[in-house]
């Protein structure tokens, strides 16, 4: 398979280099955002020079990223018509790749980032060797049966400390790794390049380019799954911080927190939060007999009281860690993945009373519900594409 993403160079660019990805990353994202657009369009949104416009965008064609869309689109209605341009969806795939603690998701996403096909792979084993593996043929899979879909790469999300630069999870608790080369694996068994980052900052890159949160200037986004961590962004820019630790909030004390963490503190936010402490307290409760939260919301659908007032008591304390946060960073839109927020509006309505009125509109679930762990994984991949969609190894179609 060719390489066509090109791994983040340690080498700094030059003035000239980086004005060029600037460039081309601003007008590709304009075709994302307005799409179908005319080039004249793009031209005047952007600021940049029609001469530049048609440049790039002749680029884009020749690599198959945009095409021009079938109906003319007329300015005015007098002379020649424009051609509108738009993403090529059809041609170019990215796989994505979520490692959740029960099981691994798989899946290709298109270049608007809406998921073409997913799969779960549940976890028989744990080691890392093993899930990896399971995880590079699985994307295999999905292309095998995907004929005429060119892959740009693969993106890799988890929870846990992560470090993008070296392709590496330092650590996930949950899972019991350490020090994975999670890059190295994967493009071994592929053959394709390979960008790994944790699951809340590649959902910030999601939001971003393509969920609600489009056009923020400032996105925090709480992921409270079995991992409870966040990430925070400011004109298009994730927070990593030293050693890309940041977003770590596990440990952050949580008023009102009951749980006992293993730190031998209560109330931290990521034993209070975790799907599993929901899915203890379910089982303790007689709601559940198992360890899948879904479960539980699905005994709140049908009308169990107990599920209910679970899942309405996790998003007020999910509420009250988001409000923690606001009040440290202030952004403009928070975004919350939680399943009681997702899935019914009586939890969403009371994770918002909790942040508080004043700000309860900034706050609003992930805009990806059904598929969000598969485009956590792709929206690795696809930030790499659309911050340099030349690339400085190019792209070559298979």
């Amino acid at each position: 398979m060719a390489s066509t993403v090109a791994p983040p160079s340690t080498s700094p660019p030059s003035p000239v280099l980086d004005r060029r990805r600037t460039s081309a990353s601003v007008i590709l994202r304009s075709v994302l955002e307005h799409g179908p657009v005319a080039r004249s369009t793009i031209a005047r949104l952007t600021g940049l020079s029609p001469a530049s416009v048609t440049d790039y965008c002749a680029r884009f064609t020749e690599r198959g990223l945009i095409r021009e869309a079938a109906a003319p689109h007329r300015s005015g209605g007098v002379g020649r018509p424009h051609l509108p341009i738009d993403l090529d969806r059809a041609r170019f795939v990215v796989g994505g790749v979520h490692v959740a603690v029960p099981y691994t998701t798989v899946a290709l996403l298109d270049l608007r980032g809406r998921v073409v096909v997913e799969k779960r792979l549940r976890h028989d084993r744990t080691e890392p060797h093993v899930v990896l593996a399971n995880a590079a043929d699985g994307v295999t899979a999905l292309l095998a049966d995907a004929p005429g879909r060119t892959p740009l790469g693969i993106g890799v999300a988890t929870g846990g400390w992560v470090d993008p630069d070296s392709g590496t999870i330092v650590e996930h608790a949950l899972l019991g790794w350490r020090d994975v080369a999670v890059r190295e694996v994967v493009e071994a068994r592929t053959g394709l390049p390979v960008h790994v980052d944790g699951h809340a900052r590649a959902l910030v890159n999601g939001e971003r380019l393509f969920g609600r949160a489009r056009g923020s200037r400032s996105v925090l986004h709480l992921f409270a799954g079995n991992i409870v961590d966040a990430a925070f962004a400011t004109h298009d820019q994730v927070h990593y911080g030293p050693r890309s630790q940041a977003g770590a909030i596990a440990h952050l004390p949580l008023a009102g927190g009951s749980e006992r963490c293993e730190c031998g503190r209560t109330g931290c936010i990521q034993a209070e939060l975790s799907e599993r402490t929901l899915c203890r307290r379910a089982r303790e409760q007689g709601v559940i007999d198992g360890s899948n939260p879904m479960h539980v919301v699905s005994a709140a659908a049908a009308g169990d009281p107990l599920a209910v007032r679970l899942l309405m008591e996790r998003s007020r304390m999910v509420g009250r860690a988001a409000g923690l946060l606001l009040d440290v960073l202030n952004p403009e839109t928070v975004v919350v993945t939680e399943i009681g927020a997702m899935y019914r509006e009586d939890c969403l309505g009371a994770l918002r009373e909790a942040v508080g009125p004043e700000r309860a509109s900034a706050v609003a679930p992930t805009s990806f519900p059904d598929s969000v762990l598969a485009v956590a994984g792709g929206s690795v991949a696809l930030d790499v594409l659309y911050r340099d969609p030349l690339g400085s190894a190019g792209f070559t179609a298979r």
